[in-house]
């Protein structure tokens, strides 16, 4: 409740400053990075690399990171866009952790003459008019190569539990149709997409998929939970870093099955390949990762709310950053973009 209250007040001061800024004939344009928690190391490189096109523009754009402070359920988001088109920020790119949500608290941004960029995760398909464009990763994609690593491991297939974020966000759903696609052999109709019932050998077990609503630490517990449940589990992927991002508690629990790891008895294939997921990956406490460039998000969304705001073309929808997609053989060269 205290972090709440902390963040809640920092965003209000945030607020209120740029507001008392607003009437000053020479102020910057205030770009308003808004992702879906700040408690995430994922966020933290595209709050570096929004700070970096801050930097390099010299004075042309004010960088305003403001979140949640936990992930939640998307309400406080939400709530946070919606004070942002109220005080007239020059631009706003959001990742929305609930895509219904923030599609509700975006109505007034077209009146109000205010560019909106979705980074990370997008709205639903009958929302994005909402939004100029979506600059991020191809989310399907990241669950596509998920899986193909998972199947180079487990060619016959298996029993696998599949873990996500949010029920709600869309960029999740996309990740979990494209393993399920994928492992199936068939494309399914939307996200996200048809539980796994033998398709090419693969079943999801009872309890699948698992939501952690961005808590890291109920991330771990799962994890710890779905491996003892089911000793002979053949596939774990989760669709973010989830349980990666508390190194220790993570590691705690692959140690248990770093053998079956290693033998191939368990592809255990995550998402995100920052820097101390990379590590664990090389300790052989994961079979692969998949990463996004979070950094780079957060940088070309400045640049673009810029462009928009002097008349200049905006980014083409969608604007792809790339995937980075490592294996132990290719840990030290396979992270490419970023800062």
């Amino acid at each position: 409740m205290l972090k709440y209250a902390l963040t809640t007040a920092l965003a209000t001061g945030a607020l209120l400053a740029l507001a008392s800024g607003a009437s000053a004939a020479d102020k910057k344009y205030t770009f308003a990075l808004v992702p879906k928690n700040t408690n995430n190391p994922f966020f933290d490189q595209a709050l570096a690399g929004c700070k970096k096109a801050e930097k390099e523009l010299n004075g042309k754009i004010e960088c305003l990171y403001i979140g949640p402070g936990e992930h939640g359920g998307g309400d406080e988001e939400a709530q946070i866009v919606a004070d942002l088109i109220t005080k007239k920020v020059d631009g706003i790119g959001v990742s929305p952790s609930n895509a219904a949500a923030i599609a509700a608290a975006l109505q007034g941004a077209k009146a109000a003459n205010i560019p909106i960029l979705t980074w990370d995760s997008d709205l639903l398909d009958q929302d994005k008019a909402l939004r100029t464009a979506y600059i991020g990763t191809h989310n399907y994609d990241i669950g596509v190569n998920l899986a193909k690593l998972a199947m180079q491991i487990k060619p016959k297939g298996g029993n696998i539990c599949i873990q996500s974020g949010g029920a709600a966000a869309a960029n999740h759903n996309e990740r979990m149709q494209g393993i399920r696609d994928t492992l199936a052999g068939k494309k399914s109709a939307e996200s996200p997409g048809e539980r796994l019932a033998g398709a090419n050998g693969w079943t999801e077990v009872a309890g699948c998929p698992l939501y952690t609503n961005d808590d890291f630490a109920v991330a771990n517990q799962q994890m710890e939970d779905i491996l003892n449940k089911y000793p002979d589990l053949d596939a774990f992927i989760p669709t973010g870093g989830f349980p990666q991002f508390l190194p220790d508690a993570y590691a705690k629990t692959a140690e248990k099955v770093k053998d079956k790891i290693a033998s191939g008895k368990l592809a255990l294939v995550v998402a995100d390949t920052l820097p101390v997921q990379i590590d664990l990956m090389k300790k052989g406490l994961s079979a692969g990762q998949v990463g996004q460039r979070p950094f780079e998000m957060g940088y070309k969304v400045m640049y673009s709310l810029l462009d928009m705001k002097e008349g200049k073309p905006a980014p083409k929808d969608p604007t792809y950053t790339g995937l980075d997609v490592c294996t132990p053989k290719t840990a030290d060269t396979c992270v490419g973009g970023g800062s």
